[in-house]
């Protein structure tokens, strides 16, 4: 089976990490197409032998993307598209049925209750989701949650599949050695109580709320991986506080692969020593798709207090003992962290939450995806809703398939989400 995915970029971000880990394991030919810019990812996709091509899309309006990526869909005879991403599934559903390849898988990596990827849920969005959706063949949530949101959207229920994220739970574990290192080189104390969080540093995440959290615990260090437009405002909070030399923003890391940037020397430890060095991870984000942070946290053996995470809310609490879950609320976070601090340092057994979530288990369940998709429109071809016209030009979508709302007409001028 030759498969394209088409992703709106590869940034350092848990689709793009999701990606990445996915297809080191898929048992198909794989092939990958960014939207708007290639990112640090790309480079280790790459190494891993998967090749990445890059469409040079310049925005929302850029009238030409649909007809050359739909080109590029047609000669690269592939059996099936899978789109990663908000402006990835609007642009490659319709791309991939103008080229004439009727299997389409979308993932739905980000869709919160008000949100997707960071972007609030106007009605353009929404109708350009529930517009382009009907073109796909199968709609991949990551969790039972987001498959809940989905059909409050309206998507049929046959055509949505659950395959959660998953991790490579080994690279996760304690590392005493790491440990040390980490604190020596970002000049902690040894016996320092140090909390840590990872994620974009923007609104939505309410990093502010564990800053103002750890400003409040004297001689209590925090360590927070991550990138985006909240990182200076977040600094000076810790000026204002006075804590400015406790609080440590470490700008993106490396998460759940190895990447480039890693090779190259990048300053500063990656997620898994970050997480030997620190005593709890706190997720703040009140509204989470999944919760890949959580995950990782807790395959190192740490204590996490966490706003939302589906991945554990929605099993047995004796699967995640060592997570638990807070309301957004500076005092009621400090006293959580007071607790654990009494408590003293110490790691916890791996959970069986983190088994339940092996990347390998992700993988098979998503080629079995692919497969019906594949069967399910090879059975159809005998009466296709779109027919590859002669002499290789791209296929036309029939007039009553689809009617996609007309941006400039939208209530929001620009419904696209910028990924």
């Amino acid at each position: 089976m030759k498969v394209l995915h088409v992703i709106t970029d590869l940034d350092v971000g848990g689709a793009e990490q999701q990606l990445r880990l996915l297809l080191r394991r898929l048992p198909a030919y794989c092939e990958v197409l960014t939207l708007t810019g290639p990112g640090p990812v790309a480079e280790g996709i790459e190494a891993d032998g998967t090749p990445v091509r890059h469409l040079g899309m310049t925005g929302n309006r850029d009238l030409t993307a649909l007809p050359r990526l739909a080109g590029l869909i047609r000669d690269g005879g592939y059996d099936l598209v899978h789109t990663h991403l908000y402006r990835a599934c609007v642009y490659g559903r319709v791309a991939a049925r103008l080229a004439g390849v009727r299997a389409v898988v979308a993932t739905e990596h980000s869709l919160g209750d008000a949100v997707i990827e960071g972007r609030r849920l106007t009605r353009g969005v929404r109708a350009l989701y529930r517009a382009t959706e009907r073109l796909g063949t199968a709609t991949v949530a990551v969790s039972d949650t987001v498959a809940a949101r989905l059909r409050r959207w309206g998507v049929p229920e046959q055509r949505i599949h659950v395959v959660p994220n998953g991790i490579e739970a080994h690279r996760f574990g304690f590392d005493p050695a790491a440990r040390a290192l980490v604190r020596t080189r970002l000049g902690l104390p040894l016996d320092a109580f140090v909390v840590g969080g990872v994620g974009r540093l923007v609104p939505g995440k309410r990093f502010d709320v564990l800053v103002r959290a750890v400003t409040q615990l004297p001689g209590v260090h925090l360590l927070l991986a991550g990138a985006g437009p909240e990182r200076e405002m977040l600094r000076r909070m810790a000026e204002q506080f006075g804590s400015g030399d406790r609080i440590h923003l470490l700008g993106e890391r490396d998460g759940a692969v190895d990447t480039a940037a890693a090779g190259r020397g990048a300053a500063g430890p990656d997620i898994p020593g970050l997480l030997s060095a620190i005593d709890v991870l706190v997720s703040p984000s009140p509204d989470e798709a999944f919760g890949l942070a959580v995950l990782e946290a807790l395959a190192s053996g740490l204590h996490v207090l966490y706003g939302s995470c589906p991945a554990v809310d929605e099993l047995p609490a004796d699967q995640a003992p060592g997570a638990r879950r807070f309301g957004l609320n500076v005092h009621e976070l400090g006293t959580a962290l007071r607790d654990l601090r009494r408590r003293g340092p110490g790691r916890l057994p791996v959970p069986p939450v983190v088994r339940r979530y092996d990347i390998t288990r992700s993988a098979e369940a998503l080629m079995s995806v692919y497969e019906q998709a594949v069967a399910a429109t090879s059975a159809r071809r005998r009466d296709p809703a779109v027919v590859p016209p002669p002499q290789g030009r791209p296929a036309a979508l029939p007039a009553a398939s689809v009617s996609l709302p007309d941006p400039s007409r939208s209530p929001d001028p620009s419904p696209l989400p910028n990924r």
